[in-house]
């Protein structure tokens, strides 16, 4: 096994590996390397839904996305796509996933089935340096701080219309209250958590009163010092830690289809 960094901020894509027969050994090597990168990515990943099933239940477990229905007999594995004729993509926002949820996922896997001829890729950032990157000032204020997310918030919403008409499961309207500063479970460390995808507001404040000061911290996020970019071939996959990461996949491909399946797994309420 072997992992070659990606970027200065985050990502390693690990090789030597078959994801369909993992050691034990294997697997506590993975996740140190997970711990210590955030974002993993893997190559030439033949998987069939129950490998990939039974790879996503060696981290966690596996939950149904509350917004689009799963593959038949696959519950649990949702398809993340973009056809021929549609313009925008699923989820073409910087964001953490469902965070709109009181347990959000500790985790996200994306396996490559089909993808255009060029373009498609996915952005990630390092929700760890954006919160080192504050002030003592800023990080005293963030501190006490709680934000409102919504699985209505406008923008991210359009990037679901396609799917949701197609394959929408019936609830569609979520709404949670987390710190803006959450701390790891498993690494201690501190890592900013709001994102333009799904936070509406501060608690306790206004819109507009929020407005200013969460576009300051979406665009410290997003810094590209904090961020590394992954291209996709059939049979990639990437895990990346939602509790400390976000990602932004590149809508840049119209014309071209682009199919993943994701698995998300279960996390905690963050604190």
């Amino acid at each position: 096994m072997r992992a070659r960094k990606l970027a200065g901020a985050l990502g390693a894509e690990v090789s030597g590996i078959d994801l369909s027969c993992l050691s034990a050994a294997e697997f506590q090597q993975l996740k140190k390397l997970w711990m210590e990168h955030l974002v993993l990515f893997f190559r030439d990943q033949a998987l069939t839904e129950p490998q990939y099933m039974s790879f996503a239940e060696r981290f966690g477990e596996p939950v149904e996305y509350p917004l689009v229905k799963g593959l038949q007999g696959f519950p649990k594995i949702i398809e993340v796509k973009k056809l021929e004729h549609e313009r925008v993509n699923f989820g073409g926002i910087w964001h953490t996933d469902t965070a709109y949820l009181e347990r959000p996922p500790m985790a996200s896997m994306l396996l490559a089935r089909e993808v255009p001829p060029f373009g498609g890729d996915t952005l990630f950032a390092n929700m760890y340096l954006a919160y080192e990157a504050l002030s003592e000032g800023m990080k005293a204020l963030l501190s006490s701080l709680k934000a409102i997310n919504s699985s209505r918030k406008a923008d991210a919403s359009k990037t679901r219309e396609d799917r949701i008409r197609t394959d929408g499961a019936q609830q569609s309207d979520f709404v949670a209250e987390h710190p803006v500063v959450r701390r790891h479970p498993e690494t201690g460390r501190k890592a900013l958590y709001v994102n333009s995808g799904h936070t509406l507001r501060f608690a306790g404040w206004t819109e507009e009163e929020s407005a200013g000061l969460l576009k300051y911290l979406y665009e410290l996020q997003t810094r590209p010092e904090f961020t590394c970019r992954f291209s996709w071939q059939p049979g990639s996959i990437a895990l990346w830690d939602n509790r400390c990461a976000q990602h932004n996949p590149v809508n840049d491909y119209h014309g071209h289809r682009r199919v993943m399946h994701r698995i998300t797994l279960a996390g905690d309420v963050p604190a």
